[in-house]
């Protein structure tokens, strides 16, 4: 039952970075037991706030209140203390430890003469993954999870808390349908236990199923706090963009033109796992100026698809991969860049960013040679790449020379894309390229890759949403435990079929 008693009262709070007002004069009130949505594009000062609320930045101005009395947390340890626990959007784990040793890092259990006691670990642990509906055993490295799996471990740390107010940052992003639908009933059973949580999240679906307020940011200002009842999504997204989002869902009809790549029964081995195969004779083509689609539930093996055409992938596949006609094993990233194959990696945190680097040099790493002037580096070159990028993409930053880490997760993933687009690839491959980004930037990366399609690129991209992919794909090719279980066009793809194909196991012919 939500009560009208603040739990939280956040008074004229800024957070000042260098060259950034990430967040400027907030305030804002949070009832005890009620779901406050916190919704605003990347880059408005969400993640922000919810970072003060959960002791990890404790330099701002302005006054934190939490149950009527003045906190300023100085950790995560102390939130933690006082009774509120954060899911990161961007993982915070450990990859070398056990799931069971992540959930309970910094509160292990202890028996006899001090020894950890994993037995007790373990069976607490497999109780919370039960509890989500996750079939990951307690003692599996969080190293070899998916990041769907890793962010549903992530879910089973806070929850191990008991807190009373649990901050989730976008907690679905890494989700497929089925597993979101598992949060949302979790979600449920802890506001019936009277737990208050403060929802971020892009999605809009999920935010008017599960909010009782709405509150919206902007430019790190608060703009206003909505009921669901009274507003909707086309609105609430206005008030985050402060502008009309143009309707990407239906481009003008794209030609296609020759084949770019072509993949013959590929088969990727799984050591030592009873299913034996994480992809088992795919096949497909894709076109210059072409998207196509792969859809799949978590583990189909979308990711493992574009490791394999990409180089990447730990196990060597077998089968052929063609591209542009010509017949290439790649062994190596390098090798795929060369031939004209880009990735942009799903797990942008572990793969994808140098947090050493600034946000010039992350965007041009990959490209450097153009930049070198006898032998050496030039600095204006270098430059003038990362800033025609930045232009391009629309990458929100103090400037080139700003930490990667300083920019909001969709920064980010502009950063990375650009990074792929500054090889001029000949084929784009897209790991769920718009996770973590909002409504407003979504729709920028649509266009985009709608652009580079019309200039002949071709693209393969995977997507746990299936209005994205719906919208972007001219084809959709559906897996299923590794196997292709349906082809559709455009004009044949429904959300109902895709679904239908997704749990089929019943492999087709494309």
């Amino acid at each position: 039952m939500t009560s009208p008693t603040p739990i939280i009262s956040v008074r004229n709070i800024s957070v000042r970075f260098p060259g950034v007002l990430a967040l400027d004069d907030v305030s804002l009130e949070i009832r005890q037991g009620e779901l406050l949505a916190i919704v605003g594009e990347n880059g408005a000062g969400k993640s922000t706030l919810m970072k003060v609320l959960a002791g990890v930045y404790s330099r701002y101005e302005g006054q934190l209140l939490l149950r009527g009395e003045p906190v300023r947390f100085q950790s995560t340890r102390d939130a933690e203390h006082a009774g509120v626990s954060i899911i990161h959007q961007e993982l915070n784990l450990v990859e070398q430890l056990s799931v069971a040793a992540n959930i309970f890092l910094g509160r292990e259990r202890r028996g006899f003469l001090g020894m950890l006691d994993e037995r007790s670990m373990n069976a607490a642990a497999e109780t919370l993954l039960n509890e989500l509906e996750c079939r990951t055993p307690p003692t599996q490295l969080v190293g070899k999870l998916r990041v769907g799996d890793q962010q549903l471990v992530e879910i089973a740390k806070a929850l191990s808390l008991q807190s009373d107010i649990v901050i989730m940052d976008e907690p679905t992003s890494a989700l497929t349908e089925a597993e979101s639908e598992r949060l949302m009933r979790i979600i449920a059973r802890l506001k019936a236990k009277g737990v208050t949580i403060i929802y971020i999240s892009h999605k809009m679906d999920e935010v008017f199923r599960l909010a009782d307020r709405i509150t919206v940011l902007r430019d790190g200002k608060l703009v206003t706090t909505v009921l669901p009842a009274e507003s909707s999504p086309r609105s609430v997204a206005h008030l985050m963009v402060g502008r009309e989002i143009e309707n990407a869902s239906q481009f003008e009809p794209r030609v296609p033109g020759p084949v770019m790549l072509e993949v013959r029964n590929v088969t990727l081995a799984w050591p030592g796992h009873a299913q034996k195969f994480r992809l088992r004779d795919v096949s497909l083509s894709v076109r210059a100026g072409e998207v196509l689609g792969i859809a799949g539930l978590m583990g189909a093996g979308r990711t493992e698809l574009l490791e394999c055409l990409y180089g990447s992938s730990r196990v060597l596949p077998t089968g052929e991969i063609f591209v542009n006609g010509t017949r290439r094993n790649f062994r190596h990233p390098a090798q795929a860049l060369a031939a004209g194959v880009a990735l942009v990696t799903e797990d942008r945190k572990r793969l994808g960013l140098f947090a050493d680097l600034n946000v010039g040099q992350n965007i041009t790493l990959c490209q450097l040679q153009d930049a070198l002037r006898a032998g050496f580096i030039n600095n204006r070159s270098e430059r003038e790449m990362a800033e025609g990028i930045v232009e391009k993409l629309h990458v929100k930053t103090a400037g080139i020379e700003a930490r990667i880490t300083n920019l909001s997760g969709g920064n980010q993933q502009k950063c990375i894309i650009g990074r792929g687009l500054l090889t001029r690839p000949k084929i784009l491959l897209l790991d769920d390229p718009t996770r973590g980004v909002d409504v407003g930037a979504k729709a920028e990366l649509y266009r985009l890759i709608d652009g580079l399609c019309r200039e002949g690129l071709a693209v393969i991209v995977t997507s746990s949403e299936l209005p994205e992919l719906l919208t972007l794909s001219d084809r959709i090719l559906v897996l299923c435990e590794g196997r292709v279980t349906g082809h559709f066009t455009r004009a044949e793809a429904t959300e109902q079929k895709i679904m239908e194909a997704a749990t089929a196991r019943q492999a087709v012919a494309v």
